[in-house]
């Protein structure tokens, strides 16, 4: 029997946990940012004129993440605390996606193979940094405590399960597991895409525009 995946320790018992602050962060700044966006005040977020966020985003307390070279946050996206996100090179994460508490994303390397110094504190030429990218994709989740390394793609609808080390792309809609990440299984892709359809029609108008929570009741 396959051990049990675990996910996320970003809720309890199904009910989200409240933020340790009260007063949401100024969204001053970015590139763009959407409707009904909350980052709470303990988060770190540097380089704010290279981040766009879209809409119904949360990115909790003890988060940090560095715009580098362009960082894509869509719509739906929850980034949970003790995240960080670093690197310099490029993060895009699609809508419905998300990264639990503790883990860290990669977006870029330096040589480490004795080719050059290495660390920030020393300038070029002495020390070559290797910028690169994170893709998430729709649907996509990141277990807690896992790290996602540059040049990783995770495909549409994919899970890594709590504790993983990804190295390589995740194909879409499976899920992976371990050190370094392996697939397991599959994930169910029709109820999850029929889901998405039926909340659409809540969250969006006939136009296409994004519906705020305030107009629709709070509704999820």
């Amino acid at each position: 029997m396959n051990p049990p995946i675990v996910l996320s320790t970003a809720t309890s018992g199904g009910v989200p946990v409240p933020p340790l602050s009260s007063s949401p962060q100024s969204l001053e700044g970015f590139r763009s940012v959407g409707q009904d966006v909350t980052i709470w005040p303990m988060a770190r977020i540097v380089g704010r004129e290279r981040i766009s966020i879209g809409d119904s985003v949360i990115i909790d307390d003890f988060a940090f993440l560095v715009g580098g070279a362009r960082t894509a946050i869509g719509s739906f996206i929850h980034i949970a605390s003790f995240v960080s996100v670093t690197g310099g090179g490029e993060l895009v994460m699609e809508d419905f996606s998300g990264i639990s508490a503790g883990s860290r994303v990669y977006t870029g390397n330096e040589d480490y193979l004795g080719g050059c110094l290495t660390n920030p504190t020393i300038p070029e030429p002495f020390r070559v940094a290797a910028r690169s990218f994170v893709r998430v994709g729709r649907h996509a989740i990141v277990g807690a405590n896992s790290v996602i390394l540059p040049g990783v793609t995770l495909g549409e609808g994919c899970v890594v399960g709590a504790g993983s080390l990804v190295t390589k792309d995740c194909e879409p809609w499976t899920v992976y597991v371990g050190t370094p990440a392996r697939p397991m299984k599959a994930r169910r892709r029709d109820r999850i895409e029929e889901l998405e359809l039926q909340f659409r029609r809540v969250a969006y108008g006939p136009d296409g525009g994004y519906i705020p929570n305030c107009r629709r009741g709070g509704k999820a």
